[in-house]
């Protein structure tokens, strides 16, 4: 028999889903990303004006905080595990409020390194644990939906939390810019407060065997690599296009900053759908070949750009901007339904952790490496880029058929 939410799927435009656990995790991410995108936006500029780094030292306070948060990601994911996500999830971004607002108190470059290095590290195993909460209280067949629901809802608080750096960035003061990490840091605290709405979870028990299971799961590892590698396509309207709109093309300045518009827009508005049809491993893996072509599309849209006249690299540029944003939104709806049917269910959290340093290692090389292929070679960088994520996007279904018929069947959280 077909249930409710069935014949009446969520859309985009209303904020909150029907009430229930869906709805908490939703209202929960929602507030977190507000404190999130007002902090991305404002954290470098804050760093140098408010705190008094230089550039070097900022790289180098990130460049710490990137290597400490990669390799404790699988500790704090097995730490949600052995915890109990929600537990993790409540402390973590408990203790991120503070830890936010003691940057307001920053002078220099190693009281800024400390405070940025606990924040990351609080973020992260918070962020593991949220989503092992999302394994354990949402059905297998229903969250991709959910996520597809979460991520637009992410993706417009962000935007929200952007525009308040702007206004922030207008008024260039800095109480001004002090208010903004204070009201990050109390966006944090209610997002710890609002986790004990949630049903707790209770930690998995130990298991026989070495604590890191994962590491011994060869097709799971493979596909963090592979996914790792396509999802450094984010950069490309982030840093790679600004820059090649200037350098190569006639398309005004102002485009760049249209497209990626234009492509909060479109995830906003079109992640949920976009997520239809991904019920399985097998579909998940093709829906990631799809994405992963689609971006490969684009790419060959962008490199057609190279000294084209106005008129024709904004069409170019548009085209290839909605080619490229509907590879992302299939890519991501691909990857959600694998690293959640993949993962053992006593071992979500880390799993979790263990598939976001792939993308923290994507995102460690590629805007060197994408400036180098891209801005240095012209269409030419286009085009290989363009095979590289074709090719990474073949390999998906081989290696998650693999992971499929090595996972443990897994109990739907509805039953438990």
């Amino acid at each position: 028999m077909t249930r409710p939410r069935d014949r009446k799927p969520i859309v985009p435009i209303r904020m909150l889903p029907e009430p229930g656990p869906t709805r908490m995790l939703t209202l929960i991410t929602m507030v977190m990303s507000l404190g999130q995108g007002l902090w991305m936006a404002l954290s470098a500029i804050y760093a140098v004006t408010v705190v008094g780094l230089s550039p070097g030292e900022l790289g180098v306070a990130l460049g710490v905080t990137a290597v400490l948060v990669l390799l404790s990601s699988i500790p704090l994911g097995h730490l949600a595990d052995r915890a109990g996500p929600r537990t993790v999830q409540l402390w973590s971004f408990l203790a991120l409020a503070p830890l936010t607002a003691a940057l307001v108190a920053a002078q220099g470059f190693w009281s800024y390194l400390i405070a940025i290095s606990a924040q990351g590290l609080a973020y992260r195993a918070g962020n593991n644990a949220r989503k092992a909460m999302i394994a354990a209280n949402v059905p297998r067949e229903d969250r991709v939906h959910v996520m597809a629901y979460i991520r637009a809802a992410v993706n417009a608080t962000l935007a929200v939390g952007a525009c308040l750096a702007g206004l922030v960035l207008v008024w260039d003061e800095r109480v001004g810019y002090q208010s903004a990490v204070l009201f990050a840091a109390l966006c944090f605290l209610v997002t710890g407060l609002l986790t004990l709405k949630e049903r707790a979870v209770p930690p998995a028990p130990a298991t026989p065997g070495a604590a890191f299971s994962v590491l011994r799961d060869t097709p799971f590892l493979a596909f963090t690599v592979l996914d790792g590698a396509l999802v450094t396509h984010a950069l490309l309207l982030d840093l790679v296009l600004p820059l090649w709109v200037v350098q190569h093309t006639d398309a005004p300045r102002w485009t760049s900053a249209a497209l990626l518009l234009l492509n909060t827009a479109l995830v906003v508005a079109l992640q949920t759908r976009a997520a239809r049809g991904v019920r399985d491993p097998r579909s998940a893996a093709f829906a990631s070949l799809q994405g992963a072509g689609c971006v490969a599309g684009a790419c060959l849209l962008f490199a057609l750009t190279d000294g084209a006249e106005v008129i024709a690299a904004c069409v170019l540029l548009g085209v290839g901007a909605l080619l490229h944003a509907f590879g992302e939104i299939r890519q991501a709806a691909g990857s959600w339904t694998i690293i959640f049917d993949l993962a053992p269910d006593h071992a979500q959290g880390q799993y979790q952790g263990t598939y976001k340093m792939g993308g923290d290692i994507g995102k460690m090389f590629a805007p060197a490496v994408l400036t180098w292929l891209i801005i240095g070679h012209g269409a030419l960088g286009w085009v290989v880029l363009a095979v590289a994520y074709a090719v990474l996007g073949a390999a998906v279904p081989a290696v998650v058929a693999l992971g499929a018929r090595r996972a443990p069947p897994a109990k739907d959280p509805a039953t438990v």
